[in-house]
């Protein structure tokens, strides 16, 4: 895809992974609107990229209606809609976790994309990408809330491309790993003993994504052996269970 030119929104973009992004595709010649719940963290990453923030809450419907409507403003045309604003919900998975949980890694996907859809369809085109992970295609020990509301983030994207895609309205889903940013201290034990040893950089994820965007795979893998687990879980569940049993005891 190319992104000279191109107004790319991005969520949670006030560190980590988005911010990446947002530094990669300006350097790539993109127009950026950024969002996040964090005003400071995404003002300081637009005034550093010359692009547009816009604080708020993206996983309410305002939320979203306001980050799509200053970018529609701004530009007058949203190319490339980053989902990317995420928590992990705790290891404790109260009510609050999984309604916070769910709130943020599904409905703001869904909500972005019924407030871009009429716009997309006009034009004939428009590009969805979800920053799910690893564990929308596999699981996440003793994270419950996230591993559920990461699965729902692929479907959700897998049932847009499929919908849209003959319409040039299209999606993907990127499924990292880890990689080094504040949510995955946010792990815990469990997540730091799993994940931090094969860890990347955020600026790596941005990396990948910039060659990939836009093109023929939907999965968009940092860590491309996610791809063998996956096919494994696919075609062997019982035994890719059974391994991951066999890890949940170890991390006990």
């Amino acid at each position: 895809m190319r992104l000279d030119g191109s107004v790319v929104v991005i969520t949670g973009a006030g560190n980590g992974i988005g911010a990446a992004m947002a530094r990669k595709f300006a350097g790539a010649g993109a127009r950026l609107v950024l969002g996040d719940i964090d005003a400071d963290g995404v003002g300081a990453v637009a005034e550093e990229i010359g692009g547009l923030a816009v604080p708020g809450d993206v996983a309410s419907e305002s939320g979203v209606a306001a980050l799509v409507d200053a970018a529609m403003s701004e530009h007058g045309a949203v190319d490339v809609y980053c989902a990317n604003a995420g928590t992990t919900g705790g290891t404790e998975a109260d009510e609050a976790a999984w309604a916070d949980t769910w709130e943020i890694n599904v409905m703001a996907h869904v909500r972005a994309a019924r407030a871009l859809l009429p716009h997309w369809l006009e034009r004939g085109q428009g590009h969805f990408l979800a920053t799910a992970s690893a564990a929308g295609l596999l699981t996440m020990l003793r994270a419950a809330p996230y591993s559920v509301t990461k699965h729902a983030a692929v479907a959700h994207a897998e049932w847009l491309n499929i919908t849209y895609a003959d319409k040039g309205v299209t999606a993907q889903a990127l499924c990292p790993q880890g990689v080094r940013t504040n949510m995955l201290a946010d792990t815990g034990d469990t997540g730091k003993a799993l994940l931090v040893p094969e860890a990347i950089t955020p600026e790596q994820v941005a990396d990948l994504v910039a060659e990939k965007l836009g093109g023929e795979e939907f999965l968009i893998l940092p860590h491309p052996e996610v791809g063998d687990y996956y096919a494994l879980r696919a075609a062997q569940p019982e035994k890719w269970q059974a391994g991951m049993r066999k890890l949940q005891r170890k991390v006990e």
